[in-house]
């Protein structure tokens, strides 16, 4: 079969797979996400992939063909996007101090425990290589969460912005530390150089992204926006001119964070924050969003997940050696994350069901923690079982971080609906930051008695 035909025939076991096991999950009450990803592993080298031709490399391979690889890049793009549609830079510039600590938290803990046990349960592994693959395992996958909270419908929510937050503070930290590790790792920087290096690819990123932010609602206040874009319509004819200069905003961010070093999902990410209601109007806006969401949700996100599960082979995983190894990472992983996340969401003030769910929705990993693992294969740092336990460990936080939170919230169902319609308050403050209150069965009423009237005065009335 030539490479065209067996692209095609790939792509419509892929998404058709996943489209009907993503339906029958939601018949069993779980995301469409955990159908996807379990067909993915069906299609992959695990089951049937040598069979099916999903994997034409060898069986100690896990890697996807080019054309499967580029299509699994191109929906992590249009998924990022699609995420930051729904986010506004003015949730960062106001962020509470709480979801910055809890995004650095839940990378830096299970990080250190990581580096710990790494050496313990993988004989022979250097340092170098264990805080690379601790890196990997400790992230929060920032397009992950936001296919989940869209699928949820959470992702206008108070619960749903600290957690996109929280993913995207997690990504900057272990993107940052990953780049800095290769770059000692390789030998051609000291550390504090390569530190500094990273550092200021960050600050780079940002500022200049915020800076086409800030540009943009100058143009609004000045109210030179709106002729701009008028004049613009006049001008382009080419039919869909705006929606395809908007691809070009979208390609071109992911290009400029890939050069400096932050992996495309973070340029992906921040293009669609740039395009809010008041920069592109609310029709616009409106439209743009029902188009991505048709597009992702429809194509982009089944074909993802899937590509994800296919890409891993447990086949490589037969010996008690490997399996205890899976089986301690794992549950590192998962301890690790969930009890950060509980711990950190409970001193913020969070309470109740979003306090669990918090702890896991922190723990799904995804197509960035793949992409790191992808890196670590290609440059020879890690080998092939290794490749496939962290895409294994990947694979598994991200069935259970939904799941785990869908069980929490729908025991709380008042809260649920609550948090669907927009209508969730803000997080209670912790109680050592309460005032006193007096208690439950003293009974305050508060004086609002009037003075007084004068007397009318007597004598007949003029």
């Amino acid at each position: 079969m030539d490479p065209t035909t067996q692209f095609i025939v790939d792509l419509f076991l892929l998404l058709g797979g996943a489209v009907l096991a993503g339906e029958a999950a939601t018949h069993f009450k779980q995301p469409a996400m955990v159908g996807q990803l379990l067909v993915g592993i069906l299609l992959g080298p695990t089951l049937l992939g040598p069979f099916l031709g999903l994997n034409p490399a060898s069986p100690q391979s896990p890697a996807l063909t080019p054309q499967l690889s580029a299509m699994q890049i191109l929906a992590t793009v249009f998924i990022l996007f699609m995420a930051g549609l729904d986010v506004s830079p003015e949730d960062f510039y106001q962020m509470e101090l709480s979801t910055a600590i809890l995004g650095v938290a839940v990378f830096f803990v299970p990080f250190g425990v990581a580096t710990l046990v790494i050496p313990f349960v993988l004989h022979g592994i250097s340092l170098l290589e264990s805080l690379l693959i601790a890196v990997t395992i400790s992230i929060t996958a920032l397009p992950v969460m936001g296919v989940m909270l869209q699928e949820f419908g959470l992702s206008k929510s108070r619960v749903g912005k600290l957690l996109i937050n929280t993913a995207l503070v997690n990504e900057f930290s272990a993107i940052a530390v990953f780049s800095i590790i290769l770059k000692i790792g390789s030998g051609s920087t000291s550390g504090v150089v390569a530190m500094a290096i990273a550092l200021l690819s960050v600050a780079l990123f940002i500022s200049i992204m915020l800076t086409i932010h800030t540009l943009l609602g100058v143009l609004r206040s000045a109210k030179l926006w709106e002729p701009l874009k008028r004049q613009f319509a006049r001008a382009w004819h080419s039919k869909q001119g705006g929606f395809a200069l908007l691809l070009v905003l979208m390609v071109g961010s992911t290009l400029f964070s890939q050069y400096l070093g932050l992996t495309y999902v973070v340029g992906a990410f921040y293009a669609g924050l740039l395009v809010t209601r008041e920069s592109a109007g609310h029709i616009a806006h409106t439209s743009i969003s029902g188009v991505m969401e048709a597009m992702s949700w429809g194509f982009f996100i089944p074909v993802f997940f899937a590509l994800v599960g296919a890409e891993m082979n447990l086949r490589l995983l037969d010996s008690v050696y490997w399996l205890t190894a899976f089986g301690v990472l794992l549950a590192v992983a998962i301890g690790a994350k969930y009890v950060t996340g509980f711990s950190i969401a409970s001193l913020s003030g969070w309470r109740g069901s979003d306090t669990v769910a918090i702890g896991y929705m922190v723990g799904s990993r995804g197509a960035v923690e793949l992409a790191m693992a992808s890196i670590l294969l290609a440059s020879g740092t890690v080998d092939i079982q290794i490749f496939t336990l962290i895409a294994g460990i990947g694979v598994v936080t991200t069935i259970l971080a939904p799941i785990g939170a869908l069980r929490a919230w729908r025991a709380d169902p008042v809260r649920m609906q609550q948090m669907r319609d927009g209508k969730d308050a803000s997080a209670q403050k912790a109680q050592w930051m309460r005032p006193p209150q007096p208690p439950l069965n003293e009974v305050v009423i508060p004086d609002h008695t009037l003075p007084p009237r004068p007397p009318l005065p007597s004598g007949p009335r003029p």
